[in-house]
């Protein structure tokens, strides 16, 4: 079920109306940087996605914002510096309600690739990179790490190395960068696709498009183009150049969300570190705990298939599991339940090396008719890329200043000060809840809040087993840009990742969007929920806030 046709119709004027700076094709954390950087720069921005934004590689990551440990072992210093510096800005003051520290350990076993002293000296230098912000890294005794993690399969254990890193949930925060970048002025629009772009003297001076939910067709101009489509991006460049040459290959990550409940009862809650896993060759797989599950992977293998289709397979989980059962306990990993399996690709620079030892280097290059193309990056760095893209736009603009401050992401807040607040507020609300709000959302939980004073039905759990509410429905269709059943339930809630998605749910919810879409009352009430807050003109799949 999509958003109702009117609304689709504001974002199409929006799009036609006068000529755009900046137009970003692809709504991944790249190009969603790209437009929030443009915007604070003062340059009038649009972006379009075929699809959702985040719809594909980035909300397909290993959720991490991390240093990259790997890359050290690979030599590469200056990227994990450069990465360490921006997990620092986001967990401490950039986005501190969706991005937090979780230690690793790094277990050591006899014949495996790495022993002690190597380790304890990684762990240094690791710390070191990072300006030992969370403490040094260090040695732990196998007693000390199997108490931090009663699932480690201790047999053969010689002891494990400890660091630090943060993880996130990617999809939410992509979406509080579109909300960021919609908040300076960008236009934004969800499942709307470049069929082909629009030439003056040789050079592109806008797009046709057409709406994917409603067939509509029309066109958009603007003074540069930016091509930030990820698995996409040698498609994109074809529609400039029919005969451009391939210029990036992909790598496929698979990866599993699961519950384990233990021999004894306790499940992936009792875990209070996340697992890196050293395997032969210098990849590594994790066993992280996240949403209040276990995620494990991820593989590393080259991907020719259509991106759309890239899926994990069954044979994708026979390796993830049998990986993680080097260090996870056989006893707990025999209890493994399943509740989820993704996977994305990674936009690898061309080269010789296999893709695990391809360098994670972003690639941005010009066009013979002025498109700008950027492939692969981390999604540790999406600031810098952002603002690094912006200045290969201010080669062709001679008139943009760039503005590379830092500046907090929406909802900038830390959760727990925003769940005294709401506990305080609604005692009526279940603490798994309230913690689930704060972290997700940081304040604007608080707007969520407001819906469920004037609706107090809206804080039912979609499903009972989840802390995901149908409030997170309402803000997400009327604030998030959801327009399908699946934007909900993977992108704007838990719902998909915990595994209770089932088909009473989809319909449920499938039942609300056609409600709202048809004027319910509160589709239709929304704007008084925020005093005053006025929606007039285009944010994307709804009415976009400019008061």
């Amino acid at each position: 079920m999509t958003r109702a046709p009117e609304k689709r119709v504001l974002v199409q004027t929006a799009l036609q109306q006068g000529v755009f700076d900046l137009l970003v094709i692809g709504g991944g954390i790249i190009g969603l940087s790209t437009a929030w950087q443009a915007a604070r720069s003062g340059l009038r921005v649009a972006l379009v996605d075929a699809g959702d934004f985040a719809g594909a590689t980035s909300s397909a990551s290993t959720k991490l914002v991390h240093g990259g440990l790997r890359y050290l072992a690979m030599g590469d210093l200056r990227l994990v510096y450069e990465n360490h510096t921006e997990r620092r800005a986001l967990g401490d003051k950039l986005a501190p309600h969706l991005v937090r520290p979780v230690p690793f350990l790094v277990p050591l076993y006899e014949g495996g690739p790495y022993g002690r002293v190597r380790i304890g000296a990684g762990m240094l230098v690791y710390s070191a990179l990072s300006k030992f912000d969370d403490g040094p890294g260090k040695l732990l005794s196998t007693r000390r790490a199997a108490s931090i993690v009663p699932a480690l399969r201790t047999a053969g254990l010689r002891g494990c190395g400890l660091y630090y890193d943060h993880q996130m949930n990617d999809a939410r925060v992509a979406l509080m960068v579109a909300h960021a970048a919609a908040d300076v002025g960008a236009v934004l629009a969800n499942y709307v696709a470049v069929t082909g772009f629009q030439m003056r003297n040789g050079k592109i001076v806008g797009a046709e498009l057409e709406d994917r939910l409603d067939g509509t067709r029309f066109g958009v101009a603007a003074r540069a183009v930016v091509n930030a489509t990820g698995p996409w991006v040698d498609h994109v460049r074809r529609l400039e150049d029919p005969a451009a040459p391939t210029s990036v290959r992909l790598s496929k990550g698979a990866h599993l969300v699961v519950r384990m409940h233990g021999p004894d009862g306790r499940d992936v809650t009792a875990w209070r570190a996340a697992l890196t896993v050293p395997l032969e060759g210098g990849r590594v797989s994790f066993a992280i705990p996240w949403e209040d599950q276990l995620l494990l992977g991820t593989t590393d293998e080259p991907y020719e298939g259509d991106p759309a289709g890239v899926r994990c397979e069954d044979d994708d989980v026979a390796q993830i599991l049998s990986e993680a059962g080097r260090a996870i306990d056989p006893d707990w990993l025999a209890t493994v339940d399943i509740r989820y399996r993704f996977a994305g690709l990674r936009v690898l620079p061309l080269g010789e090396s296999d893709t695990q030892h391809a360098r994670r280097e972003t690639v941005i290059t010009h066009g013979p008719r002025g498109l700008i193309s950027v492939a692969g990056g981390k999604w540790t760095t999406f600031r810098r890329i952002g603002l690094e893209v912006l200045e290969h736009v201010a080669g062709i603009l001679d008139d943009v200043s760039i503005d590379g401050t830092e500046v907090m992401l929406p909802g900038a807040a830390h959760p727990d000060a925003v769940a005294r607040v709401l506990r305080a507020a609604h005692p009526e609300l279940d603490n798994d809840i309230v913690e689930h709000l704060a972290g997700h959302y940081g304040s604007y939980a608080h707007a969520l809040a407001r819906l469920i004073a004037r609706d107090p039905a809206l804080a039912r759990r979609i499903h009972p087993d989840g802390p995901d509410i149908w409030a997170q429905v309402a803000y997400g269709v009327a604030e998030e840009w959801a327009c399908t059943v699946d934007d909900v339930v993977r992108r704007r809630t838990t719902v998909e990742v915990r595994g209770l998605a089932t088909a009473e749910v989809r319909a449920e919810i499938e039942r609300w969007m056609a409600r709202a879409a048809a004027g319910s009352r509160w589709f239709a009430r929304w704007p008084r929920h925020f005093g005053s807050r006025h929606f007039t003109g285009s944010r994307g799949g709804q009415l976009h806030r400019v008061g």
